[in-house]
C-alpha cells in the first residue's frame, strides 16, 4: 500500500504570494467535482497532474515534453500523468505517482487543490485532471525514458489571442485549440494543443475568473453542464 503523503508548507513565500495563492485556490475549489461516476460503463482510467507554481508574482503551469521513443504521442507537450494502477487508492494517487515517476516531483511537495470533471478521450480513456500548487524552487528530474524536457508557461498565456489558433476539428471546446509558446530561457518553441491546451485554458479561466480573448464553447457561470454534455457525446460514440 502506498504511503499517504502530507503537504509541507513553504516558509519562503511572501505575504503577497500567499494572498494570491489563497485567492486562486478559492477560485479553483468552486469547480471541484465530487460527483459519483459509478453510472458510467467500466472504462480504463487515468489522471493528469496540472501543476501550478508562483514565481516572481506570476502564476505558471508546468508541462512535459514526451520522449521521442514513446509509442504514443511521442514528442508532444503534455501534463504529467498516466493510467491508473491497482496500487492507486484514487485519481489523486495516480496523478501524484505519475508526476513522481516522470519528473521526480515528490508527492509531499504537492499541494492538491481539486479534481476537475473527468474527460473521456477518443480512445475511451476516462481522464481526471488534478490541479495542484508546487514550489517555485522545484527542479525537475525528467525520466529519460518518458520525458525529454520540462518547462513552464505563464497561466495568463492561455487566455490571450496572441500565439493562439483553432483547427476546425471537434474538440472539448468546439474547435481544437493550439498555442505556440517560445521559451526564451532555452530558445525552444513548443506547440501546446488538443486536450492539453483545453485543460490549460480551463484552469486559466477557472483560476483567473475571466474568459479568454478567443471563443470557447462553455459558460464560466455553468461550466459543469458543458463538461457533462462533452462526456455524454463521447459516451454515445463508444
Amino acid at each position: 500500500m502506498r504511503k499517504r503523503h502530507h503537504w509541507c508548507p513553504v516558509e519562503s513565500e511572501t505575504h503577497a504570494d500567499m494572498d494570491l495563492k489563497e485567492k486562486i485556490i478559492a477560485s479553483l475549489k468552486k469547480y471541484e467535482t465530487n460527483e459519483d461516476f459509478s453510472f458510467l460503463p467500466a472504462l480504463p482510467k487515468a489522471s493528469v497532474l496540472i501543476p501550478l507554481l508562483l514565481k516572481d508574482g506570476q502564476l505558471r503551469l508546468v508541462f512535459n515534453v514526451r520522449s521521442l521513443n514513446l509509442k504514443d504521442h511521442a514528442g508532444e507537450v503534455c501534463f504529467p500523468g498516466g493510467k491508473s494502477e491497482s496500487s492507486d487508492r484514487n485519481e489523486i494517487d495516480t496523478a501524484l505517482r505519475e508526476a513522481e515517476e516522470e519528473i521526480g516531483l515528490p508527492p509531499n511537495r504537492v499541494e492538491v487543490i481539486c479534481k476537475l470533471f473527468p474527460i473521456l478521450n477518443k480512445s475511451g480513456l476516462l481522464i481526471t485532471p488534478v490541479v495542484a500548487f508546487i514550489e517555485d524552487s522545484f527542479k525537475a528530474r525528467p525520466n529519460p525514458h518518458e520525458v525529454t524536457e520540462v518547462f513552464t508557461v505563464p497561466l495568463e498565456f492561455f487566455t490571450k489571442e496572441t500565439d493562439h489558433s483553432c483547427y476546425p476539428v471537434p474538440g472539448m471546446f468546439g474547435s481544437t485549440h493550439s498555442f505556440i509558446f517560445t521559451d526564451h530561457s532555452t530558445d525552444s518553441i513548443h506547440q501546446i494543443w488538443g486536450l492539453t491546451a483545453a485543460l490549460a485554458i480551463t484552469v486559466a479561466v477557472f483560476a483567473l475568473q475571466k474568459m479568454p480573448e478567443f471563443e470557447v464553447d462553455f459558460d464560466l457561470k455553468d461550466p459543469v453542464s458543458h463538461f457533462k454534455r462533452f462526456l455524454n457525446r463521447r459516451l454515445s460514440k463508444l
